[in-house]
């Protein structure tokens, strides 16, 4: 079947609407938009699926009376506390710690932060939209995000991070609190530098900062001249040629940076007990932001008020869907317990398109790079700047992880305007369907660990109907901008 007929079928399995109804029961539904029959409209009846015992142990395990909470991160110490969550909530919504707009897509329309050459426009909001579950629907296409550059894979929800211990799409943090130092240095996302953070912090939440983490744990940093004066304009990257639409993949050699990202000349020209106070206060703010991030939740959905008793809470598409989702292929095998995501990594088969912006970036090879990057940071669960280490990271990264990346949750799904870790997959029956075929025959190092569901139209629209039915309520109120 060619992609012109496949979308002829979901389309006209799309035109009927799904209906509630008990477990063995039939329910008639009607031709949405369609001729009326002689019967008043209606078509052939549409079966609720029976669950045997055993498949409602399987749907129990995805939903529990109660999901269970955030689990401890030994890593944080300060990871329940709520005077951090706070300071890191109102970090999250300053774009004060970015430096300059790289790339000329950068022209102060709607769908950009600023005009190329401004600086403090990004913070982390600026990507993960607090109204969007965290996701990014600011960014032209939503496919991959426009910081001070395009970024190379599609932004990810937050909604439930903290039930990951190793983030990001390939495993390139170790802990939650580390993975900031990835944006902040990046020129293609918020061009900075943890000197910058660290004296940011020191002059502007100073106060907060110390009677959340000691007196006296800023040092001398705001009042020693050791230590260089730096602003958002000064502190980064800057370009030395010019990005415009269309494009293939920009290499790193179009920007011109102090050593590498993470790495800058003002940094490295402090003295050892200098960079670990500087490393000690970009790790706080991080600390900070992981205690607030562990808050944002997707939230209990009609799926968990439908296996908890409520039997009119799906629809009998969306019943079937979940029928297909426990017993086709391995779908709950690797999207298992209550957070539909067994946190690994899987190479599933996805060679990458070009994104719409017309940035491509087929050679990434996720986790074998990552999470031995991972294993390697001085800043991360096994480094100095640790609480504590519970073993989250395997001892080494061998070729099986080549073309691997983390299993994302599935809570909140729909929210999410594109799919993959490119972004280049649009929509929730795109993804279904991409399973449904086997994904790509050969992956990115010649194997692809799934197997085709081998769907029909009518379950595409039925599984795609189960995945809408797992959205919650999301974060509290108070939780989607700075704190008052």
């Amino acid at each position: 079947m060619n992609n012109g007929t496949s979308l002829l079928c979901l389309a006209l399995a799309g035109l009927f609407l799904a209906a509630c109804g008990k477990a063995g029961e039939t329910k008639e539904v009607v031709a949405a938009g369609g001729t009326p029959n002689s019967d008043g409209g209606r078509v052939s009846p549409e079966p609720l699926p029976t669950f045997s015992d055993a498949q409602w142990v399987v749907l129990r395990s995805l939903s529990p009376a109660t999901l269970p909470p955030v689990p401890a991160d030994v890593s944080n110490s300060f990871a329940e506390d709520e005077v951090a969550a706070r300071l890191g909530q109102t970090l999250f919504f300053d774009n004060g710690f970015s430096g300059k707009l790289l790339d000329a897509d950068n022209d102060g329309g709607p769908n950009t932060l600023g005009s190329r050459g401004d600086s403090g426009k990004v913070s982390c909001a600026g990507c993960h939209v607090a109204a969007s579950g965290f996701s990014d629907t600011r960014s032209t296409f939503q496919q991959i995000s426009l910081g001070t550059g395009w970024t190379r894979r599609r932004t990810p929800s937050l909604l439930d991070v903290g039930q990951a211990k190793i983030v990001m799409w390939g495993g390139r943090y170790s802990t939650l609190w580390s993975q900031p130092f990835g944006p902040l240095e990046n020129p293609l996302e918020m061009n900075s530098s943890r000197l910058f953070v660290a004296e940011r912090v020191a002059s502007l939440y100073g106060q907060a900062y110390e009677k959340i983490f000691g007196a006296g744990s800023l040092g001398d940093l705001a009042t020693s001249s050791r230590f260089p004066t730096l602003t958002s304009d000064t502190t980064g990257c800057k370009l030395t040629t010019d990005i415009a639409r269309p494009r293939a993949m920009a290499p790193d050699a179009i920007y011109e940076c102090h050593g590498v990202p993470g790495d800058h000349a003002e940094y490295d020209g402090l003295a050892t007990a200098d960079q670990t106070l500087v490393n000690r206060i970009a790790v706080n703010f991080g600390k900070a932001l992981a205690a607030y991030e562990r808050k944002l939740t997707c939230g209990q959905s009609r799926f968990d008020a439908w296996v908890n008793g409520s039997t009119e809470s799906l629809s009998a598409s969306e019943q079937r869907g979940a029928m297909l989702f426990i017993e086709k292929g391995e779908c709950a095998s690797c999207h298992s317990g209550p957070y539909f995501s067994d946190q690994k990594f899987h190479n599933v088969g996805f060679n990458v398109e070009p994104t719409k912006e017309g940035i491509f970036n087929g050679n990434d090879v996720g986790a074998s790079v990552d999470l031995a990057q991972a294993i390697a940071d001085p800043i991360g669960i096994v480094g100095p700047y640790s609480d504590g280490d519970d073993g989250r990271l395997p001892k080494s990264v061998d070729r099986s992880f080549e073309g691997a990346f983390r299993t994302p949750t599935l809570r909140c799904v729909s929210a999410r305007p594109s799919f993959m870790h490119s972004g280049t997959v649009s929509g929730l029956e795109s993804v279904v369907g991409f399973f449904s075929t086997g994904g790509n025959s050969s992956g990115n190092n010649g194997t692809n660990e799934i197997k085709a569901l081998e769907l029909i139209p009518s379950e595409i629209v039925d599984l795609t109907a189960f995945l809408k039915a797992l959205d919650g309520s999301g974060p509290a109120p108070d939780l989607l901008g700075p704190p008052s």
